[in-house]
């Protein structure tokens, strides 16, 4: 990796680097924080969890070929070189940042409360139809997968995709520095981390303080839809880009949308270069949205037309992110469980609504919202309501809520206090042709649900 060589890093990361036999020459081949990830010339970054000390696994990590590991404890091993620093957490965000100064592929971070992984496998999709992309796996969004991602980056990339999650104030800030990217695409401004970010208000005061660590003569590409993206008017030193759906006024937009059901929608696109038709096909506007804003950032980086359709009818979902699952018996499990807020519970009802056959919503908590959870918890149930969903499964405390703002309507409410109880119903009412949602906020373990469905319906 570019001038990553052990005397290099300690430099960058402000350590002191003990050799212990080694060549302070020696340029490292990558750098992971889970040791069972650590190949030749890797360097291991050990975090202190509340539960696991990675510390505990630096001998491991020498024993897989490590060249170096960081170290918050003065001589912990005497196997191989070590850099003694005061912070692993800030030393990789240190050395990303060094890294990532040094590359001159362009940056694209996707950020926003609702969507940031569906949008950066959308842009992945389109981008890859010119480019060699690099893009975040998983849930490697925060201050540690973020730079993690960054320090992946190899010569024969020639894009990076990374997404950029927050929770608090000042986080993207500390994630800005480390990215800086040339361009900055936006999905939505939701009700998300309102316990930490008080209102919508406080979310995109949070999202936009990347706005202060753009890359020189940056882009920003904002959903044009969303009411509180849509007065960010100006950014310092950056070209402002609206995109979205139905609305001439911005950049890229779409129009006569069909709905398909379960294969996505037929779409109108609009752009400066020209017209075209594509099938997008992942269900919910949503995703039309979605490939508009690729859209744009196709434009930028000087992709054709033709190009552009093709990524984005090659388009994928994945597990946890509206991934559709055809099971036996003709039933459907929407897989949708990875996290959940209120906006995106609600997107994933309109996408249930339009399944043919029986529709039915499994919701569990949703967590990080606030004094007024209990509320955002009821309004859910209302659009379960207001969908005309055919049977909820309400799972927890606060989606007690949930039940009770679907009574009242056509939907079929049950609720319960655990997911062992609401999957002994559950299985007792699944029948030929149903559509089923899966979906709350990680903490739920929900996937668990998806699991005992996949095994009973395979």
């Amino acid at each position: 990796m570019k001038n990553l060589t052990l005397k290099n890093i300690a430099e960058v990361v402000h350590g002191t680097l003990y050799l212990n036999g080694g060549n302070e020459n020696t340029e490292i081949a990558g750098a992971v924080t889970d040791n069972r990830q650590v190949e030749k010339d890797y360097l291991f970054i050990p975090i202190k969890g509340a539960k696991v000390d990675g510390h505990d696994f630096i001998e491991s990590a020498f024993e897989k070929g490590a060249a170096v590991v960081f170290s918050q404890k003065e001589e912990v091993t005497k196997t191989g070189p070590y850099i003694l620093v005061e912070s692993s957490e800030q030393a990789l965000k240190d050395l990303a940042a060094f890294y990532r100064q040094q590359l001159s592929i362009p940056v694209i971070g996707v950020i926003g409360s609702v969507g940031k992984t569906s949008t950066k496998e959308m842009l992945a999709s389109v981008l890859e139809e010119k480019y060699s992309v690099l893009k975040t796996e998983g849930n490697f969004n925060n201050e540690i997968g973020m730079p993690l991602t960054l320090l992946k980056i190899r010569d024969h990339h020639e894009v990076a995709v990374v997404e950029m999650g927050i929770s608090d104030f000042d986080e993207m800030h500390r994630l800005g520095k480390v990215a800086t990217p040339d361009i900055v695409v936006m999905t939505n401004i939701k009700e998300c981390h309102l316990e930490n970010l008080g209102d919508r208000d406080g979310v995109l005061k949070a999202k936009t303080e990347v706005f202060e660590h753009l890359a020189k003569n940056a882009s920003v590409v904002l959903n044009g839809n969303d009411d509180k993206l849509s007065t960010v008017k100006e950014v310092p030193g950056a070209k402002v880009y609206f995109a979205g759906v139905r609305d001439s006024s911005f950049s890229v937009y779409a129009d006569e949308i069909k709905a398909e059901g379960m294969n996505g929608s037929f779409a109108h696109f609009h752009t400066p270069e020209g017209d075209f038709y594509a099938e997008v096909p992942l269900p919910g506007e949503h995703h039309v949205s979605n490939a508009t804003l690729a859209c744009c950032v196709g434009l930028i980086l000087g992709l054709t037309l033709q190009e552009i359709k093709a990524g984005i009818e090659s388009a994928k979902s994945i597990a946890g992110r509206n991934n559709f699952l055809e099971l036996s018996q003709d039933v459907t499990v929407i897989d949708d469980c990875y996290n959940a807020n209120p906006a995106s519970m609600k997107a994933s009802l309109s996408v249930l609504s339009k399944c043919g056959g029986r529709s039915i919503a499994v919701l569990g908590d949703m967590g990080e919202l606030g004094k007024d959870e209990r509320n955002l918890h009821f309004e859910v149930g209302q659009a379960v309501k207001d969908e005309k969903i055919s049977m909820l499964f309400a799972v927890g405390a606060l989606s007690e809520e949930i039940a009770k703002g679907a009574r009242g309507g056509e939907t079929e409410v049950f609720w319960f206090a655990t997911k062992e109880e609401m999957l002994s119903c559950l299985k007792e009412k699944i029948k030929k042709g149903d559509t089923v949602l899966v979906k709350a906020s990680h903490f739920m373990e929900f996937p668990k649900v998806v699991e005992e469905l996949v095994s009973l319906f395979s």
